[in-house]
């Protein structure tokens, strides 16, 4: 069940995206569902994703949940968040990126 404000995805950079789920799925034995030839989610524990086209983001993304995304937008920006990317769409509902205080990138999505 999503709740708001919690950890809810973790998207990984994918680079070789065959190579990478060949590594996860002999090592771990972890399954994949592929969207596109650049990105192939899992749910292993923890819901995520790895992304081939990760616009030179080479660190986790941790994905945090809102019902009600421009909301949770406005109260990121409130609190000191600087948004990286305004809200857009994606195959599986719409996200924004932000920055924290200490410059870690997050994102947030909504469904709708």
């Amino acid at each position: 069940m999503h709740e708001d404000g919690k950890l809810d995805y973790l998207e990984l950079p994918g680079g070789d995206l065959p190579a990478t789920k060949a590594f996860y799925g002999e090592a771990f034995g972890w399954k994949f569902i592929d969207y596109g030839p650049e990105y192939a989610s899992f749910n292993e524990g923890l819901d995520g994703g790895f992304d081939a086209q990760a616009d030179g983001v080479r660190t986790p993304l941790p994905v945090l949940f809102a019902r009600d995304l421009e909301a949770m937008q406005a109260r990121v920006e409130a609190a000191g968040g600087a948004i990286v990317r305004p809200i857009f769409a994606f195959p599986g509902g719409r996200r924004f990126h932000f920055r924290d205080p200490a410059g870690n990138e997050l994102a947030v999505w909504s469904e709708t």
